[in-house]
């Protein structure tokens, strides 16, 4: 369209949420917002589900910058930390967390009874998922020497 201001605005409701992004082993991601849904140029958007007492596999989103509100459940989002060795965010309902670009980490939530569903917001319009054996942080410009 070439009128920016008179732009349709996009619904997806609950029931059109699509599982076709990428994944990590003990979550469920599906996408909302992004190119393929709504032709976002610049965001993705989502929501990520962790099982009760289930640790995602460890990863990063490449370039991405990751917002993510805490819906319900209380997962933890653990990292490493050069100096602390791992270190571990445990959130509840309402809490956010922002992980920088290229910093593996992963989600886990230790409850034995209730999922953990959080809604998460990208600076890519991918949902760029990069899984990665350990949590350290290797520099991607030297992966391929």
């Amino acid at each position: 369209m070439s009128d920016p201001f008179h732009q349709r605005l996009h619904h997806v409701a609950a029931a059109g949420l699509s599982g076709d992004t990428a994944q990590t082993t003990g979550m469920r991601r599906v996408e909302a917002i992004s190119g393929k849904t709504v032709g976002s140029r610049n965001l993705w958007m989502g929501q990520t589900h962790v099982a009760a007492r289930t640790n995602s596999g460890n990863h990063h989103h490449g370039e991405s910058e990751t917002a993510i509100y805490v819906v319900s459940g209380n997962p933890s989002f653990v990292f490493s930390d050069p100096d602390h060795g791992e270190i571990r965010i445990d959130t509840k309902p309402g809490d956010y967390i922002y992980v920088p670009p290229w910093v593996p980490h992963r989600e886990e939530n230790p409850d034995p009874d209730t999922e953990a569903v959080v809604v998460i917001s990208r600076t890519t319009q991918e949902a760029i998922v990069v899984n990665v054996p350990q949590l350290e942080w290797v520099d991607p410009s030297t992966r391929d020497r």
